[in-house]
């Protein structure tokens, strides 16, 4: 976009938030669960951010995914088929050494020990149902304080 289409685009009112995702290269979310739905849901809104998004249903296709793309930020259910989310995690820094930072969506409390979910890369472990909005600002925040993933 150029940057006359940018100006015009804020004098007639667009937000820069809006904007921006046209005009900056977007982060790459991987986002992993087994339910449609929640893929569904938090693709739209976090393509709705300016994020470029790519999904799996369990933590073995998330694997094959990670062959081709490099997430700048995982989030994933931890009970799934196949693999759960820390274990799909865990393995994919132990094979590919990156240190991707981690969003892990619960739908019970479990009782998940810290030296697990650091080792896995988890940043913060979030019960559901969750709001959609938070998620967003989480991402946006963890995101800022991150360093692009190192290539191994």
């Amino acid at each position: 976009m150029k940057y006359a289409e940018i100006r015009l685009l804020i004098e007639l009112g667009a937000q820069y938030d809006r904007v921006k995702p046209w005009c900056v290269m977007s982060k790459v979310i991987l986002l992993v669960d087994d339910e449609p739905y929640i893929l569904h849901v938090l693709s739209i809104r976090l393509r709705d951010a300016g994020y470029e998004v790519v999904t799996a249903c369990d933590g073995e296709e998330a694997i094959e995914v990670c062959l081709t793309t490099t997430p700048d930020l995982i989030i994933t259910d931890y009970q799934m088929p196949c693999l759960n989310g820390l274990e799909f995690c865990s393995r994919y820094r132990e094979s590919s050494g990156r240190e991707i930072p981690v969003i892990l969506v619960t739908a019970r409390e479990f009782d998940l020990e810290s030296h697990q979910l650091t080792n896995a890369g988890v940043i913060m472990a979030i019960s559901k149902p969750f709001s959609p909005r938070a998620i967003i600002e989480l991402v946006r925040d963890i995101l800022k304080k991150t360093k692009p993933p190192s290539a191994a």
